[in-house]
């Protein structure tokens, strides 16, 4: 593996020689790492050193039919409704084209706002719920009403107190108010303010930083690392400065949309592999490998994998051992995003590299978020110093964005210390633990109810299938009338027949809380028919049950 260094000078070439030595001696053998994979998805062991299982479940049938009418209904429904708006039988709520200017290229596209005006906008009141406390394992939620069907709300003035919230992204239980916990937050407040007023290249590097940034290093094992204020615009801001034109992006179909807007800024060619599936990135690979560019055949300048940790939305581990086996086979470069994973999986927290007893080396780009397990703000890139040096001259983020506020760098730090044990207790270690403990109880429990639930058995990302329109708002609501706040998701943020609940289990979460959320998701799960599981334990089917593709000499 070359230094990780040319990833930001573009001085790595995949010479075509190299390409061909490389194709004789490595893809035709049978013992490699996509060999031995097991029908559900659980590795035989030759690259994983412990049980890797996740569960991806397919409803029945009459679910899917079911799910496509519910859809159907609600479209003939929603075309009804357009015709009487134009006729003037129903008011128009959202903005329309002026008639002068009618035979101007439309500025709002009606078919595009037609999910929004006639689906979205029935269920529009389980979203953006303002909460007025910390996101703690209970919050409070200001209550609000409609009077035309969710196009408006207005607050009633009542605050519904004690929510268990299963929605907050708080693995660690480090959103919190405790004063004893947060008096370092507040000396610092007190000592630089609010905000910097500048950006890291000019008058925006604090001794705050400087600090944060070697304890970062020190946390994940690297060299160094670099800190930004905010963790969307650590992807879409630093994939730019790392690849360009003349280079490829393998990403994952599934990756955060900070991800696909950093892919497409940079102006390099984006390739997108089937989710957490090892035989479709290495065909990619190979192709890659092969062919080079489009047209002119010229080797890649660079090939750079962009995966997660844990995906947001699933619930899935990304399958590290294999991802980086074939990063070392085909001489490609590797972004790892952490933003769900580190704080939350691992021994001590510190992501899906310990998690699967790896060495930080093996990944070129380690990039995380504060805003999670840290209760915090801000992103950071870690690894070699080369990169990270790199990155401070031609990042957008240090050139063009406000740095972190020190405040907020200093929760950041207090959160990390604890982890390390560097406040002199086992506190965060326990946080760990108890979050490992949690996500394990509650994933048991659900499968046990009947319900089908998305990704691993140790991922705190926890989605439970819905799947019919109609039953997305019956849940939210019945779910908050019983003082427990969730996160429901649907199209398009999903594939159209699996809208989903998104539980995140937290450290904080008592047994208590639990068994209160998982008594009130039996009898909803009852009430609602959403226990559609028949209790198989196989992943996708067509993420380990392809044909391999192999080339002839």
């Amino acid at each position: 593996m070359a230094n990780p260094s040319a990833v930001c000078n573009g001085h790595l070439h995949h010479h075509h020689q190299k390409q061909n030595n490389l194709l004789k001696s490595g893809i035709h053998k049978k013992n490699g790492i996509t060999k031995g994979m097991k029908k559900n998805g659980v590795s035989n062991g030759t690259v994983y050193k412990k049980k890797f299982v996740e569960h991806f479940e397919q409803a029945p049938m009459y679910v899917a039919v079911l799910t496509f009418l519910g859809f159907g209904v609600g479209t003939i429904f929603g075309y009804l409704r357009d015709f009487m708006r134009a006729w003037g039988l129903e008011k128009r709520n959202l903005a329309a084209e002026r008639e002068e200017q009618k035979d101007f290229v439309p500025l709002y596209q009606d078919f595009e706002n037609f999910y929004t005006r006639n689906l979205y906008m029935r269920i529009r009141d389980n979203w953006n719920r303002p909460i007025c406390s910390v996101p703690g394992p209970q919050f409070d939620l200001m209550e609000r009403v409609t009077d035309d069907y969710n196009w408006t709300f207005r607050f009633t003035g009542r605050i519904i107190k004690n929510v268990i919230n299963m929605g907050s992204y708080n693995y660690l239980g480090f959103a919190e108010t405790d004063v004893n916990a947060l008096k370092t937050v507040t000396i610092e407040l007190q000592k630089y303010g609010t905000g910097i007023c500048s950006t890291r290249q000019e008058m925006g590097t604090l001794d705050k930083h400087v600090e944060l940034e070697k304890l970062v290093a020190t946390f994940l094992g690297v060299e160094d690392a670099m800190v930004f204020g905010m963790g969307f615009a650590t992807n879409s801001m630093n994939i730019p400065a790392l690849v360009g034109k003349g280079c490829l992006i393998l990403s994952d179909e599934l990756n955060h949309t900070s991800l696909v807007l950093g892919a497409r800024l940079s102006g390099a060619t984006i390739r997108i592999f089937k989710h957490n599936n090892i035989q479709s990135l290495e065909n990619l690979l190979r192709d890659a490998i092969v062919y080079g560019q489009p047209r002119s055949r010229r080797a890649w300048r660079k090939i750079i994998i962009l995966v997660e940790g844990i995906y947001s939305m699933e619930g899935s581990i990304v399958r590290l051992p294999e991802i980086v086996s074939l990063k070392k086979k085909y001489k490609a470069y590797l972004y790892l995003d952490e933003a769900h994973s580190i704080g939350a999986v691992g021994a001590t927290g510190r992501g899906v590299v310990e998690y699967f007893g790896m060495s930080p080396d093996d990944v070129d780009v380690l990039m995380g978020t504060f805003t999670k397990s840290f209760g915090a703000a801000g992103g950071y890139i870690a690894g070699k110093k080369d990169l990270v040096d790199f990155l401070r001259t031609h990042s957008h983020s240090a050139v063009y964005a406000t740095s972190m506020c020190p405040p907020v760098a200093e929760q950041i730090i207090r959160a990390m210390k604890c982890l390390m044990g560097l406040d002199g207790t086992t506190q965060g270690l326990q946080r760990v633990q108890q979050l490992g403990k949690n996500t394990r109880y509650f994933r048991r429990r659900l499968h046990e109810m009947g319900f089908i639930i998305y990704g691993n058995d140790d991922s705190p990302v926890v989605p439970l299938l819905l799947y019919m329109p109609g039953k997305i708002g019956a849940f939210a609501r019945r779910m908050l009338e019983k003082n427990i706040g969730v996160v429901v998701v649907g199209f398009p943020a999903t594939p159209i027949t699996e809208s989903r609940a998104r539980f995140c289990v937290s450290a904080a979460h008592t047994r208590e809380m639990l068994d209160t959320v998982l008594n009130a998701l039996d009898e909803l799960g009852d009430f609602l028919h959403l226990k559609y599981s028949r209790y198989s334990k196989s992943s996708h089917p067509e993420l380990y049950e392809e044909t391999r593709l192999e080339l002839e000499d």
